[in-house]
């Protein structure tokens, strides 16, 4: 299994306990950096701008706009493009079409 199949694994064990009233919801934290070096994230999947914006669903004047300074990504933004750092084709595969072919 997969280390993150394993981390999956464990996230759903602990939202059980909560859902169940067995553990405190307010002990589960998520961390959400300020900051994100959206350049050296695509840089690092060897994409340019306008390919990284296709394939996670970005503008590419969005990307353009983070990477010069103009703007910040928004807190979500900014834990999704963490997860795009870390897992980038899980992040793929659960954006491709996954469209049925009609008969």
């Amino acid at each position: 299994m997969t280390s993150l199949g394993k981390r999956l694994i464990v996230a759903a064990k602990e939202a059980r306990s909560i859902a169940r009233g067995e553990a405190d919801p307010s002990s589960y934290r998520v961390h959400v950096p300020a900051t994100v070096d959206v350049a050296g994230i695509r840089a690092g999947l060897r994409m340019t701008q306008t390919r990284f914006a296709e394939v996670f669903g970005f503008s590419a004047g969005t990307i353009r706009d983070w990477e010069q300074g103009r703007r910040q990504p928004d807190t979500a933004a900014r834990a999704y493009l963490k997860v795009i750092e870390r897992e980038p084709e899980i992040v793929r595969k659960a954006l491709a079409d996954q469209q049925t072919p009609t008969s």
